[in-house]
């Protein structure tokens, strides 16, 4: 008698290598929760800047190629923005942010969107941060045509028209970058700058110079103060819990 060799169901041998002690495909571990700042032991670093020396004179940006730009400032010239004092010998416009230290944290994405108007034919404000994933509300206050050029050299680039007063658009980046240039090819003295960050430690100095990167968890990190004509500075900073301490950054040209 001819005989035939045995052919069992897969799943009939997947249970029988089971119950004799085989293995299949391990699952993977779930990877491990990134740690959550404590808001009893959380520490504050206050950063000022100020600009030492003599302040460049601002130089004399013609602005008459645009009736409408003229008549909403109320001449056909404007100053340059590139340097600008606060109070006594505070620096305003200097992004200042955590560079490193972060890396074993992850924190949640606001959903509310960081705007970025075109009013009287400037950017306003013109240095802004926001967070990766969040989202960047870009409006034209102005009822002219303005272009929105947005050159990251990260994240991706664009570059639209906001042709009516009132208009706007939304764009996330999605990747960390300082910073984000953006520029009006319609007017070429319109300059604006943002920072994209993974993390809620930044600001930008007003007229008193400060910055305060409060709740951050105790521990050692750089900071960096970023200014668009001056360059950057960088200090590293050691806080023990519910410690704040002080940390000053001077420019000079």
């Amino acid at each position: 008698m001819r005989r035939f060799p045995l052919v069992l169901p897969c799943w009939l041998l997947a249970a029988a290598t089971l119950a004799c002690g085989g293995s299949s495909t391990p699952t993977a571990a779930p990877a491990p929760a990134s740690p959550v700042v404590d808001p009893a032991t959380a520490a504050t670093i206050t950063a000022s800047v100020t600009f030492e020396g003599a302040v460049p004179p601002p130089t004399r940006i013609r602005i008459d190629g645009d009736p409408k730009c003229v008549a909403a400032n109320g001449g056909s010239e404007r100053l340059s923005e590139s340097i600008q004092l606060g109070t006594g010998p505070a620096l305003q416009n200097v992004f200042v942010y955590v560079k490193d230290g972060l890396a074993a944290y992850a924190f949640p994405v606001p959903t509310e969107p960081v705007v970025l108007d075109q009013q009287k034919c400037r950017y306003t404000p013109r240095v802004l941060g926001l967070r990766v994933g969040q989202p960047l509300a870009i409006r034209n206050s102005d009822p002219l045509l303005h272009n929105v050029r947005s050159d990251g050299k990260i994240n991706q680039a664009f570059n639209l028209s906001t042709p009516l007063q009132g208009m706007s658009f939304q764009r996330t980046f999605s990747t960390r970058e300082v910073m984000v240039p953006f520029r009006c090819d319609v007017h070429n003295w319109m300059s604006a700058w943002v920072g994209v960050l993974d993390h809620p430690y930044f600001g930008v100095t007003a007229a008193g110079g400060t910055v305060a990167l409060a709740g951050l968890p105790p521990g050692t990190y750089t900071i960096e103060a970023w200014h668009e004509a001056l360059g950057t500075k960088t200090q590293q900073v050691t806080v023990r819990p519910r410690e704040s301490k002080d940390v000053s950054f001077t420019f000079s040209r």
